[in-house]
C-alpha cells in the first residue's frame, strides 16, 4: 500500500477510536455507494453523524479541512442520501470532519462537528 493511502487508513481508523472514546457507536467505515464513499458513518442518541476524515503528515500546503470542498461536499450528501434510503434511518444526520496531523501514533486530532450543511442542489 502506498505510504498516504496507509497514512489515510491509519487517520480513519484513529478518527473511530476517537468517536467511540467519546460516546459515539460507529456503524459503518469506508461505506461506498457506487463511486462515492462516507469514511466515518456514526450515531450518538438520535443522530445518525456522518464523518469526512482528513488526514495529513503536516499543514505546510493547506489545513486537512479545507480538502473538503464544495464537489467533496455533494458526494458526501448523495452517499449519505443513499445510505439514509438503504438503511432506513429514522435519525436527524449531521455532517462533521474529523482532522488528523502527524503521523503513527502522535496525531493531533481535530472534531469540527456541523461542519457543513447539505446544499440545496446536490
Amino acid at each position: 500500500m502506498a505510504r498516504h493511502n496507509q497514512l489515510g487508513k491509519t487517520g480513519e481508523e484513529r478518527a473511530a477510536e476517537y468517536l467511540i472514546s467519546q460516546g459515539y457507536i460507529i456503524r459503518d467505515i469506508n461505506w461506498r455507494s457506487g463511486k462515492m464513499e462516507l469514511d466515518l458513518v456514526a450515531y450518538r442518541d438520535t443522530t445518525l453523524v456522518v464523518v469526512e476524515v482528513k488526514t495529513r503528515r503536516n499543514e505546510e500546503y493547506l489545513h486537512p479541512e479545507e480538502a473538503v470542498t464544495l464537489r467533496k461536499i455533494r458526494n458526501i450528501v448523495r452517499a449519505t442520501d443513499a445510505y439514509v434510503k438503504l438503511f432506513d434511518i429514522p435519525f436527524d444526520v449531521r455532517f462533521d470532519i474529523i482532522t488528523l496531523v502527524g503521523e503513527n501514533d502522535s496525531f493531533e486530532i481535530e472534531h469540527i462537528e456541523d461542519a457543513f450543511l447539505a446544499p440545496l442542489n446536490y
